[in-house]
């Protein structure tokens, strides 16, 4: 599969139903990012049943039947729309369709599963946000990074278990090969891919908010960056920013499109998380020179010094715990106010940045 697409990452997991089979439909739609492979993945192993994709592009069709067999090719976004077997729409358009069609599937009384960036202005945000409470249906994000990453799963139930104390800091760096030939067009405009700290930023402020336990937080500064791709006018390969939460948590993240052609992976994506009694490390895709497999996490407190090699050992429970907040209207697997906070933060972080060279 594609580095520069994201499809080389789509997890698999142990499948663990929560669900009869045809308890829980979904239909896929909107396939110009590979993630939706990955949130198809964490569906069906949870016991979902994929019944429809759609996309205005044939070739994106075949491929994505290729991989699921079963599925069946929609004429058109409304047939989906208006079956009524379908619980929940799973899409991966380009961002600054994503926020537009999210109020779409709500409207006809779906809920949905996008792909992060959620969306590429606060003026999408403020109309999801009204049409979830008119509709009463769930926005949900596919926030990767965390959700389908062992080593970080791992890391949640560490820290709410009180491993490391109270979490005062998270780091976040979260590098990306560009592969410039690759990729799309709309990948270049910025209009359309929102910025680099909307984009692959959305998933290292949504894991601040998570594992700091805050609920809102301040941007204090923020910096974009085109330093090796003059010839895209409009990318920008390189962002950071400074936040603190407004439980006093602190978050510096950076990321970049400057992955080495020798690095063995996309990336090589780590997180740190400091709390009053010790501190955690995750290298989630690979241990540089010493291990090609992911999802490797270093313990540090009171009792000693641990390393943990998680892959295949954790699951992603994320995805069943979406599923039953789906048929219950429960939320247990990220709150609506949490997917959107992180959302808006991240917009804010991306119209507030300096760009430097």
């Amino acid at each position: 599969m594609s580095q520069a697409n994201g499809m080389n990452y789509a997890p698999q997991g142990k499948p663990k139903s929560v669900v009869a089979h045809d308890e829980f439909t979904f239909a896929a739609m909107s396939l110009d990012h590979g993630h939706i492979y990955g949130m198809c993945n964490g569906l069906q192993e949870a016991g979902a049943t994929l019944k429809w994709v759609y996309d205005p592009d044939p070739d994106k069709v075949r491929r994505f039947i290729e991989t699921y067999p079963h599925v069946r090719a929609a004429a058109s976004e409304q047939q989906i729309l208006q079956d009524p077997t379908v619980t929940l729409v799973a899409a991966a358009g380009i961002p600054c369709d994503r926020g537009p069609l999210g109020v779409k599937v709500m409207e006809h009384g779906k809920d949905y599963f996008v792909d992060k960036t959620p969306f590429t202005s606060l003026a999408q945000l403020e109309q999801a946000k009204h049409t979830v409470g008119r509709t009463g249906r769930k926005y949900s994000v596919y926030y990767s990074e965390r959700l389908h990453v062992e080593s970080a799963v791992y890391a949640g139930q560490l820290v709410k278990d009180g491993a490391i104390g109270r979490v005062v800091q998270v780091l976040g760096l979260g590098p990306h090969r560009l592969n410039a030939a690759q990729r799309p067009d709309w990948f270049f405009r910025k209009e359309q891919y929102g910025g680099i700290l909307c984009d692959i930023g959305s998933h290292q402020i949504e894991q601040f908010l998570y594992f700091a336990g805050c609920d809102d937080a301040e941007v204090l500064h923020s910096k974009v960056a085109n330093y090796a791709n003059k010839q895209f006018s409009e990318l920008e390969d390189y962002g950071d920013a400074t936040l603190v939460g407004n439980n006093g948590a602190t978050n510096y993240f950076r990321v970049d499109w400057l992955t080495p052609d020798g690095l063995s992976t996309w990336g090589d994506g780590r997180t740190v998380i400091m709390g009053t009694n010790g501190y955690i490390e995750l290298r989630k895709y690979v241990d540089v020179a010493r291990e090609a497999k992911g999802d490797q996490l270093y313990l540090v407190n009171g009792e000693g010094e641990y390393h943990m090699d998680l892959s295949g050992k954790v699951g992603f429970p994320y995805f069943g715990e979406l599923i039953l907040d789906g048929l219950n209207r429960t939320e247990n697997a990220m709150s609506q106010a949490h997917a959107f906070k992180a959302a808006e933060l991240c917009l804010k972080a991306q119209a507030k940045a300096i760009r430097v060279e």
